[in-house]
């Protein structure tokens, strides 16, 4: 082994030894080399730009880096950050890699100042609030993220299934989210109480509509589930949907019908 790659196996050892996972920051470290190679497999072709947020230990890291794409990590763990910054000094210098410690919530306008793909194993508190910020970016092309499958199951279902909700109308209309694999909770250290799932959005044409007044819309229409639609809008009739469909039984494109025409 050169010493250059002896050197940082050392200093990657050191830190796996003392780095716990924060509660704080909802890190769970992959470590099934298997879930690496797939989600690495997954990831489009031809991207000029990867985002990733939550570098963690390095491990996707080092695997976008073996793409022709240009690589911004944000990683909010000050330790992290420091380690990362050891173990992908050469990239960094050469302009392959662009690290920085922040929340990314925080400083979005930094992340999306050019097209990108964003690529991540996202913690489970605060994945649904980047998946949002990801699809309103008009920047971002589309996403391959890990999360909890319970969240992945609403952002994929399709109509007039149990999970379909407001989430999955949005994903639908910036071209529907495809649930790839499940990830078991022993591919992670340590290991969460709940089973993950990878899946994957490529964005079509921006739809035409303003969004926040849209997401307004949605939550007014899903607020109670089991009554129907048109209560939920306050409307007594509409001529195109059925008075006793309940909000999941409801196509998107007869969400996009009743919302511009109310």
């Amino acid at each position: 082994m050169p010493l250059t790659s002896f050197k940082a196996f050392l200093i990657e050892s050191a830190v796996m030894e003392k780095v716990k996972a924060k509660k704080k920051f909802g890190q769970n470290f992959l470590i099934d080399e298997v879930v690496k190679e797939k989600i690495f497999l997954s990831i489009p072709t031809g991207l000029e730009r990867i985002v990733e947020v939550g570098g963690g230990l390095g491990d996707l890291t080092k695997k976008l880096l073996q793409t022709d794409a240009r690589v911004d990590c944000f990683e909010i763990d000050s330790e992290l950050f420091v380690f990362l910054k050891e173990k992908f000094g050469r990239e960094i210098a050469n302009g392959q890699l662009t690290l920085t410690n922040a929340d990314v919530l925080q400083i979005w306008h930094e992340l999306s100042r050019t097209k990108y793909f964003l690529v991540a194993n996202l913690p489970y508190y605060v994945a649904t609030h980047i998946i949002l910020r990801a699809l309103k970016d008009e920047a971002c092309d589309g996403f391959l993220v890990m999360v909890q499958k319970e969240v992945a199951l609403k952002f994929c279902a399709k109509s007039g299934t149990r999970e379909f909700c407001a989430l999955s109308v949005l994903a639908e209309i910036f071209g529907g989210c495809e649930l790839l694999f499940d990830v078991e909770a022993a591919s992670f250290d340590p290991a969460p109480k709940v089973t993950s799932a990878v899946m994957k959005l490529t964005k079509k044409e921006r739809p035409n509509l303003n969004y926040t007044a849209f997401c307004e819309f949605l939550k007014r229409a899903f607020c109670a589930p089991r009554k129907t639609l048109l209560k939920n809008l306050g409307l007594k009739t509409h001529s195109n949907i059925s008075p006793l469909a309940r909000p999941h039984e409801v196509s998107v494109s007869l969400y996009l019908e009743l919302f511009k025409s109310i």
